[in-house]
């Protein structure tokens, strides 16, 4: 399916408050990179993908496919093999005459998300989707929810906007990965509740990763049956 082909609902601003760009600025300060030319943003689930890039404007904004191996953050020895998927957009619309300077997300390490008031959940499903990780934890029978990312500013972002979603979910220190980035990690006995509300109302708006919906889905059902 190609993005021209997907009906989001979306503001004709991309810098406007709205759910579809909450979900976008939160993949992009997740897993995207901004630069003087425009922005790119890296998915590894085809669908999303898809939606970003309907978001973003349409088939101009297409995904174009990629097979990357990479590291594990927490253990640079395993290194894994994705699909993933770039959707790229021409700042030449987006930016003012100051360049990405002013964006939600400017590429300098600012990250300014007051224009998504109200839409918390969207803006935190972009940035679990872009820089957050999930997997079941079979020594503990719990769901370990994690933020990995090399700015370490921007997980305390996330941090903060975790401690005001409406579930409980309190989270341990930043930390150092093997691999030079930071990581943080929510409470295991947290993650049920904060995976219920985080994709909650997502199959109605299409703003969420199919892929990653039901990774999460299935390690909280292992969770439950351990």
């Amino acid at each position: 399916m190609s993005a021209d082909a997907l009906e989001i609902e979306r503001p004709s601003d991309l810098l406007a408050g709205h759910p579809a760009t909450a979900y976008l600025w939160g993949h992009v300060a997740g897993s995207g990179e901004v630069t003087d030319e425009g922005l790119e943003i890296v998915a590894n689930d085809e669908e999303s993908a898809e939606v970003l890039a309907a978001i973003a404007g349409g088939p101009a904004a297409d995904p174009e496919r990629e097979t990357t191996t990479r590291e594990y953050a927490h253990d640079a020895s395993i290194t894994r093999t994705d699909e993933e998927y770039t959707v790229s957009i021409d700042g030449a619309d987006l930016y003012g005459v100051s360049g990405p300077l002013g964006l939600p997300v400017d590429g300098r390490g600012n990250y300014r998300f007051g224009a998504f008031t109200g839409h918390e959940r969207e803006l935190l499903r972009g940035l679990l989707e872009g820089c957050g990780t999930v997997c079941f934890k079979s020594s503990s029978g719990t769901v370990g929810i994690s933020f990995v990312h090399d700015d370490r500013e921007l997980l305390e972002v996330i941090d903060n906007l975790l401690a005001a979603c409406p579930v409980d979910a309190p989270t341990g220190e930043v930390g150092e990965t093997s691999s030079g980035g930071y990581w943080f990690g929510l409470e295991d006995a947290a993650a049920p509740a904060f995976g219920e509300w985080v994709y909650d109302g997502s199959e109605a708006t299409r703003l969420y990763a199919p892929s990653r919906k039901r990774k999460l889905e299935r390690s909280l059902e292992q969770a439950e049956h351990a």
